[in-house]
C-alpha cells in the first residue's frame, strides 16, 4: 500500500517542483552560510584561542539535537490534524522558528549565546525538514523521485554561494561586529524562499494510521538500517572534509586570500554537484536503478580526499572540490530516492525518514567535534581527509547490501 492510496495525490508538475527546489534553497542557504563561514568568523571574533573548540561544541549541541527531535517530530509529523495541513503545518511553523534562531544568534555576544540560538535555528530546520521530505514519499511517483529529490539537493550547493554571498555582502565575512546584518539577511532569504510552496502546496488527506508494529515488512526493516548505515557515513565523511575548509585554507595551506579562496572553491563545488544532482537523479529515474549511483557517487567522494592527502595544495584543492561536488550531487539526490523506497510502513513516512533524516544532519553537526579531535590530536588535515575517504568507501559498502532496491 502506498501513502497514497486512499486518496488521488495532486499533480507534481514542473510549477510543484520549482517551488520546491526553491524553499529548500533558502532552508540551505540559511543553514550552509553559517557552517561555512558566519560561525566561525563569529566565533573567532569572540575568543580567538579557542574557535576549533567553539565551532565544535555550537555544531555539536545542534547534532545531539537531531538525534532526539528529528525522530520525534516525524511521528508528531504523521499524527497531526489541521486544516492548513499536517506537512504544511510542520514546513510554515519550522521556517519561522528557524527564522528566530537565526536572528537570536546573530544578536548573541557569547559562544553560549550563540550555541543557543543555533540550536533553536536548527530545531527550525529540522521541523520543516521533516514536513518536505515526507511529502516526496506522500505525492511523488516513485519514478519520479530520483528528480524530484535532486531539487532537495541541487539547490544546497547553490544555496552555499547564496549565504556566503549574502554574508559576504553584509560584510559579516570579515568583520564579526556585523554578523546580526549576515544572519537577517539569511532570515529573509528563508522566509522569501517558503512562500511560494507555503501558498500554493496542498497536503493529501492521510491514510488511517496503522496500530504500532502492525502492517510492517520485516524485508525492509532490514534494507532500511542499511539505507541508514549508509546515509550517516557517507554524509558524515562528506561533512569531515568540508567544515574545517576555511581554517584549512587559512592555517594549513595558508593561502593570501582565505575568504576568497573558499568563494572559489565552492564555486567549483557548485557547478559539480548541480549537473550530477540533477543528471544522477533522472538518469536513476529512467533505468530505474539506485545503488549503483549511490555506491559509485561515494567512491568518488572518497576519491577526493585522497588527492588531499596525498597533495596537499590550492590547486589539488580545486581538483578535489570538483570531485567532491560530482560526487554528493550525484549521491544525494538518489540516495533521497532510495531511502523513501525501503520505508518499513507507507503510512507513516514522516516518522520513518525522521529517523532516517537524522543520519543526514547529525552529522553536519557533529563533524567539528570529530574533525576537531582529528586535527589537534592525531596529526592534523591529512589525517582529518584520510579518516573522511575511508569513512565514506564504509558508507559506499553498507548500501550496496540493499537487496529491495535495484
Amino acid at each position: 500500500m502506498t501513502p497514497t492510496d486512499a486518496v488521488a495525490a495532486p499533480l507534481v508538475g514542473r510549477g510543484w517542483t520549482a517551488r520546491f527546489a526553491v524553499i529548500w534553497l533558502g532552508l540551505w542557504a540559511a543553514q550552509l552560510g553559517p557552517v561555512q563561514l558566519l560561525l566561525p568568523v563569529q566565533l573567532a571574533g569572540l575568543d580567538p584561542a579557542h574557535k576549533v573548540r567553539d565551532l565544535a561544541l555550537v555544531n555539536g549541541l545542534a547534532g545531539l539535537a537531531a538525534l532526539l527531535a528529528l525522530p520525534v517530530f516525524g511521528a508528531l509529523c504523521d499524527r497531526t490534524r489541521s486544516p492548513f495541513g499536517r506537512r504544511r503545518s510542520w514546513v510554515g511553523g519550522g521556517v519561522l522558528v528557524y527564522a528566530a534562531g537565526l536572528l537570536a544568534t546573530g544578536a548573541a555576544g557569547s559562544w553560549p549565546a550563540v550555541a543557543a540560538g543555533w540550536l533553536v535555528a536548527q530545531l527550525g530546520l529540522y521541523a520543516a525538514m521533516t514536513g518536505l521530505t515526507a511529502t516526496i514519499a506522500d505525492q511523488v511517483p516513485p519514478g519520479r523521485r530520483g528528480a524530484v529529490s535532486a531539487a532537495v539537493y541541487g539547490p544546497q550547493a547553490l544555496g552555499i554561494v547564496v549565504g556566503l554571498g549574502l554574508v559576504t555582502a553584509a560584510g559579516a565575512g570579515e568583520d564579526p561586529a556585523r554578523a546580526g546584518r549576515g544572519y537577517l539577511a539569511l532570515a529573509v532569504v528563508l522566509v522569501a524562499g517558503a512562500l511560494p510552496w507555503l501558498v500554493r502546496s496542498r497536503d493529501v488527506v492521510p491514510a488511517p494510521l496503522p496500530v504500532t508494529g502492525a502492517d510492517r515488512d520485516p524485508s525492509r526493516d532490514r534494507d532500511y538500517r542499511w539505507a541508514f548505515a549508509g546515509r550517516l557515513l557517507v554524509n558524515l565523511g562528506n561533512a569531515l572534509g568540508t567544515t574545517y575548509l576555511l581554517y584549512f585554507l587559512t592555517d594549513d595551506l595558508q593561502v593570501p586570500d582565505p575568504d576568497g579562496a573558499l568563494l572559489q572553491l565552492t564555486v567549483v563545488y557548485l557547478v559539480a554537484t548541480i549537473a550530477t544532482s540533477w543528471g544522477g537523479g533522472v538518469l536513476s529515474d529512467r533505468l530505474g536503478r539506485r545503488r549503483p549511483f549511490v555506491a559509485g557517487a561515494a567512491v568518488l567522494q572518497a576519491l577526493a580526499c585522497l588527492v588531499l592527502v596525498v597533495a596537499p595544495s590550492w590547486p589539488s584543492a580545486l581538483v578535489a572540490g570538483l570531485l567532491l561536488g560530482a560526487g554528493y550531487g550525484a549521491y544525494t539526490s538518489v540516495d533521497q530516492a532510495l531511502v523513501t523506497e525501503v520505508l518499513p510502513d507507507a503510512r507513516t513516512p514522516a516518522g520513518d525518514l525522521g529517523v532516517m533524516n537524522v543520519a543526514l544532519v547529525a552529522p553536519q553537526a557533529l563533524a567539528p567535534l570529530l574533525a576537531g579531535l582529528v586535527i589537534g590530536e592525531l596529526g592534523g588535515y591529512g589525517v582529518l581527509f584520510a579518516v573522511a575517504g575511508t569513512v565514506t568507501v564504509l558508507g559506499a559498502v553498507s548500501t550496496n547490501r540493499i537487496r529491495s532496491v535495484r
